[in-house]
């Protein structure tokens, strides 16, 4: 349904949008500092399944209902800012969470996901990057639109996935040469801690932005 030429603009445009520094990156380096390569593949893991709603949400047109109600950005991104700033709690608690420099377990993993999961889904930038960014590569001639958003959506997730995966592994490489270093520790549930503030404190900054109708965008004409 989507042409190649369409395709390769859309992946072009998302591989600048990953090598771009934002949350997202910054969630996943800290965590697989903080818990090795396991841990940084975790939180991309959680990334990516929130980007999937997201599309769903597009797709559906949940995403618009949303956007049409402005206190709606409000209450998404203190509702994000809150669950951020717990999370620094956690952090820096010797009994919250995985330790930092520990290796995620099973139970650990699946709490890394849900965090990173729910800390992509709550972005209310995330949800409106999902509204305006997707519909500019679908061109209505060449089919259903829910069905090409839910393919290019489908697409951003697995490259994200797979772009955050790496991220992660290097950066957990970097977490396990400092679990070698006195202090290590410290450190480590200090930097995720400083991260989870940071990204808070982006979320509450944030100014509600003037949101045009993803009916209204530009199709990507495919060739």
């Amino acid at each position: 349904m989507i042409s190649l030429a369409t395709l390769a603009l859309f992946l072009l445009a998302v591989l600048a949008l990953f090598l771009s520094p934002g949350p997202n990156m910054a969630f996943v380096l800290s965590h697989g500092v903080a818990h090795g390569p396991r841990g940084g593949f975790a939180a991309a893991l959680g990334i990516s399944s929130a980007d999937l709603v997201h599309t769903l949400f597009a797709a559906t047109g949940v995403t618009a209902l949303v956007a049409a109600w402005p206190p709606s950005f409000d209450l998404l991104r203190y509702a994000g800012a809150l669950y951020l700033l717990w999370l620094a709690v956690q952090a820096v608690r010797s009994s919250g969470g995985l330790p930092a420099g520990a290796r995620a377990q099973p139970s650990a993993f699946a709490r890394i996901v849900r965090m990173a999961f729910l800390n992509n889904l709550v972005n209310p930038k995330a949800l409106l990057f999902f509204m305006v960014f997707l519909p500019q590569f679908v061109d209505p001639a060449r089919g259903s639109v829910p069905l090409q958003l839910v393919q290019l959506g489908v697409m951003l997730s697995a490259a994200a996935l797979a772009f955050n995966t790496l991220l992660g592994a290097c950066s957990g490489q970097v977490g396990r040469w400092l679990q070698r270093r006195p202090g290590a520790e410290k450190f480590q549930r200090g930097l995720l801690a400083l991260v989870m503030v940071g990204l808070a404190i982006r979320l509450l900054l944030l100014d509600r932005p003037a949101v045009p109708s993803a009916l209204s965008a530009t199709p990507v004409q495919g060739s």
